[in-house]
């Protein structure tokens, strides 16, 4: 039985749906990597043609579910624990001591979102710096959130089981603190687990965004590559909305926000730019 082809209309109507639904741009010359992701779809839903799968989205009643399918398909969990150690400490050494300044005399509850957090491993390296600065030990409440498009990466995340490839990046004081070795891994410990909570949002939905506001630092590192200018700028604005004043954004070490928007302030730290909401 001949494969299924990605014609160029077919293509043309999958891009337009990916984008509306979640910004992710697949440029023409990216064809090939659509198909080769999506013919797996074609197989579970025993369907022949790209075609076919296409009128599948838009009108089958299961839609809504194969579309979360489908975002699994497309979208690249590689992640780590402590990735991009300059940045962490770049956080450590100079966005959290500021927040704390600030926080000294008010509310002591401290708010950091991991967006775009795949299995889990960021937000949890969060939670284990902060941890380790003391911040619960001062009286500090610490709220993490987690979010993902992926169902199935923010279950594997709330598990908070990992293999030796995710903690190979990880000091050795960290996985002796932090973790306990069980039989199917590294387990993130309870005090660590208990600062964290997932939730699945979409970067490019208004109406879910809205509902996170409030937050001291924001990581949103290596997501803003999968989005096109006016995607980004949309989602970073987003973003803006959700920090307090004075607030801190911190994207990829390969990622920035020049040409995207003025509305934060570049700070250098830790041969590192973080961006402050001004």
């Amino acid at each position: 039985m001949e494969k299924p082809r990605l014609s160029k209309e077919a293509f043309l109507g999958l891009r337009d749906l990916i984008y509306e639904r979640w910004g992710i741009c697949f440029q023409e010359n990216k064809a090939y990597l659509l198909e080769d992701r999506l013919k797996k779809r074609l197989e579970k839903r025993g369907l022949s043609s790209f075609d076919e799968y296409l009128y599948f989205l838009r009108y089958d009643p299961l839609r809504e579910k194969e579309l979360r399918d489908l975002v699994e398909s497309i979208t690249t969990n590689e992640t780590s624990f402590f990735r991009d150690m300059n940045q962490l400490e770049a956080f450590r050494k100079g966005v959290l001591p500021e927040v704390m300044k600030r926080k000294e005399n008010g509310q002591r509850h401290l708010r950091i979102w991991s967006a775009g957090c795949s299995t889990g491993e960021e937000p949890y390296t969060i939670a284990m710096i902060v941890h380790d600065e003391g911040l619960p030990a001062k009286g500090y409440r610490v709220d993490i959130l987690g979010t993902d498009v992926s169902e199935r990466v923010l279950d594997v995340a709330r598990r908070g089981i990992y293999g030796e490839y995710a903690v190979r990046n990880a000091p050795d004081r960290y996985l002796k603190r932090y973790f306990t070795m069980e039989q199917e891994g590294y387990m993130v410990k309870e005090e660590i687990k208990r600062m964290v909570r997932f939730q699945n949002i979409n970067l490019v939905d208004h109406s879910q965004m809205k509902r996170v506001r409030g937050m001291d630092v924001i990581f949103c590192r290596n997501v803003l590559i999968y989005f096109d200018d006016e995607a980004k700028r949309r989602v970073v604005g987003y973003l803006y909305d959700s920090l307090v004043d004075g607030g801190f954004l911190i994207v990829g070490f390969s990622e920035s926000l020049f040409n995207i928007t003025r509305a934060f302030k570049p700070i250098g730290i830790n041969r590192c730019i973080v961006y402050q909401k001004v």
